[in-house]
Order: C-alpha cells, then sequence, then structure tokens
C-alpha cells in the first residue's frame, strides 16, 4: 500500500459522506427507513434514485423495473402487468412503476435487493415514498438533529422516459421549488445521461447557487443512452480524458466516476495505482463524487478481506479501503454504510 500517498487534496472544503440509496446495506434501499438510518448514522447527503409512475410522480426506485425491490410479485392483482420492454436498448423483464400509478405503488412494500448479503428482516414493511415525501422527512430530520442535510437525486433513464410521455427534469426542479427546505438546503441531481444535465444547467442558470450538477460515468466502453439514442459514439472513456473533463466543466459541478476508476484493481484484486482522474478532473475544477463503498468482503478490494467469505461484514476493510481512496482526493463519496464513511473521514 506504499504506492497510495495523499498526491491530491480534495477541491472541496470538506468531504462529503453520501448515503446510497440510503444505508442500504442495513435498510432495504430506497425507503425512508434507509434513509433515516443513513441520517442518524451521520450521512452529509442521501440518495434517492428517481422513476416515474403512470399519473407522473417521481418516486425513490434504483430501477422502474420493480421484481427485485418489492413484493409486485405476490399481488395476484398486478399480474397481468408483468411484461417485457426495452430499457436503454435493453430487454427488461417483470414490473415497472410507469404501468402503476401512484395509489397501486402504495400497496407494495419493499424488499432486500441483495438478499444473498444482506438482511431481509425488513421485508414487507416500507412503503415506496415519493420524491416530496422524501424531502419531507428530511427536512423533518434536518430540524431534529439541528444539522443540513443534502439531497442528491439521480434522474433514472431520462431518455426512455422523455419517449414515454413522463419526462422527469422539469417535474423534479418543481418538486424542489416546492418546498422550502430544498430552495436552500444543498441539492445535487445527478445522470448518466448527457443531455438531461445541460437542459437542467441552462433551467438553472444562476438563479439557484444550492443546486449542483453530477456526471455520473460508468464504464470506458460504455456510452450515455442518450448519445446512443441520438447515433452518437461519445462513451464515457472519452468523458474521462481531459479534454471530455473540459467539456463536462461546462455544464456540471461534479463527476460520479466507478471508485475503480480513481484506483482500480490489479490483476490479483487488490488495489492498484490511482490513476490521474483526480488530477485531471481538479485542474478543470470538478469535484470527484465516486461509487460506492460497501461493507461486505465480496464488494471490496482483496487486500482488505477478513477471512475468505464473500458475505463477511466487514467493518475495517471498508474504512481501510474508503481512506485509500480519501488519500487520492476524492470530494464525496457513496457508501451504503454511511456510519463506516462517517469513521473513515473523521478518523483520519
Amino acid at each position: 500500500m506504499g504506492n497510495l500517498q495523499a498526491n491530491e487534496a480534495p477541491l472541496a472544503p470538506k468531504v462529503l459522506v453520501i448515503g446510497h440509496r440510503g444505508a442500504s446495506a442495513l435498510r432495504p434501499e430506497h425507503t425512508l427507513a434507509s434513509y433515516g438510518k443513513a441520517i442518524a448514522d451521520g450521512a452529509d447527503f442521501i440518495e434517492p434514485d428517481l422513476v416515474m409512475t403512470r399519473d407522473g410522480v417521481p418516486v425513490a426506485r434504483h430501477e422502474n423495473e420493480i421484481s427485485g425491490t418489492t413484493d409486485v410479485a405476490q399481488h395476484p392483482e398486478f399480474a397481468s402487468r408483468k411484461t417485457t420492454k426495452t430499457i436503454d436498448g435493453q430487454p427488461v423483464s417483470g414490473w415497472f412503476t410507469e404501468d402503476f400509478t401512484l395509489d397501486e405503488l402504495k400497496t407494495l412494500r419493499a424488499r432486500e435487493r441483495l438478499p444473498e448479503f444482506r438482511s431481509t428482516a425488513y421485508d414487507g414493511q416500507f412503503q415506496i415514498p415519493t420524491l416530496d415525501e422524501i424531502i419531507d422527512f428530511v427536512a423533518t430530520e434536518s430540524a431534529t438533529q439541528g444539522r443540513v442535510i443534502g439531497i442528491i437525486p439521480e434522474i433514472k433513464h431520462g431518455t426512455y422516459f422523455q419517449k414515454a410521455g413522463l419526462p422527469m427534469e422539469d417535474r423534479v426542479l418543481a418538486i424542489l421549488a416546492a418546498h422550502a427546505y430544498t430552495r436552500t438546503a444543498p441539492v445535487e441531481i445527478q445522470s448518466f445521461e448527457i443531455a438531461n444535465l445541460r437542459y437542467l444547467r441552462g433551467k438553472l442558470g444562476k438563479a439557484h447557487p444550492n443546486i449542483h450538477l453530477l456526471q455520473l460515468l460508468d464504464g470506458v466502453d460504455e456510452h450515455p443512452y442518450d448519445v446512443v439514442a441520438a447515433g452518437g459514439k461519445l462513451s464515457y472513456g472519452d468523458m474521462m480524458t481531459p479534454k471530455g473533463l473540459r467539456d463536462i466543466a461546462g455544464y456540471a459541478d461534479a463527476i460520479g466516476p466507478n471508485i475503480r476508476a480513481i484506483i482500480p484493481l490489479a490483476a490479483d484484486g487488490t488495489l492498484g495505482k490511482p490513476t490521474s482522474l483526480v488530477h485531471d478532473a481538479h485542474a478543470v475544477k470538478l469535484e470527484l463524487h465516486p461509487y460506492t463503498f460497501r461493507p461486505e468482503n465480496h464488494f471490496q478490494a482483496k487486500n482488505f478481506w477478513q477471512g475468505s467469505d464473500p458475505k463477511t461484514f466487514n467493518e475495517a476493510g471498508s474504512v481501510a479501503e474508503i481512506r485509500a481512496y480519501l488519500a487520492a482526493g476524492i470530494d464525496a463519496f457513496f457508501t451504503d454504510d454511511p456510519a463506516l464513511g462517517r469513521k473513515a473521514v473523521d478518523g483520519r
């Protein structure tokens, strides 16, 4: 580990801990229970991924296909809604939020997405929350805790929902504007697409200094779906070059790469040497908010494992791994267990 010296300082005055889908290692993701646990455990921001209902309400699910995160398959009244759709060029089968009204979705209950790694003890207890409900909840928690808690919503499948007649961008801005809390508290809107972030930048202008934009980045050979839909060739790899980063800096405040784009894994699964991504992004004044640190061995670099069981909940390993990335100069990070993120940042 000697090669991981702190060669970059963060741009951010304070490195922020983002509760990825809440405290998703400990509660079913994208539930008020998950967000509440993240806040109690010290998260600076909580992250709702947003998809649309048939009646145009943004709700929190990682995907619009909900068989993995709800009990929809156990509801005979919805059996006929099972279908196959093409989402961002890929066939996906199951039940989709845009085929349900909000009232119908409220009859479902959340379940653990990774039952092979995480507890199913909370399955069946919690509803799917709307963005409005999440903002009210965070505002209340903020008042209770006596500290400001940011919200970092992700617009999922922007092009898909636009083509389905359920565009999300203006709807999200209207909801943010309708709540006193999100008119002042830090908000960062994220997307794996480009066009919607450029659109949002145009709409926001300089009038909303509390709202920032985060360009998410996937694998180097993958392409943003709006680029694909427009017949373009730009890849996420292109976007991570110095020129690509300069382009992003024209409309976004930060990039959200996979953690392994910052420090990749070596062939043996241990942590390798940092790439130039932090340096190159900071050079054009972009912060780095990478995803995702997870507490189980399976998701960690091999040198941090405790024992050989991939399912082992490895608190020390997660803290050590996060600290290696903090030394590389990241400005914020997504973690499934914000208590460990807090420990990694505060205990340095």
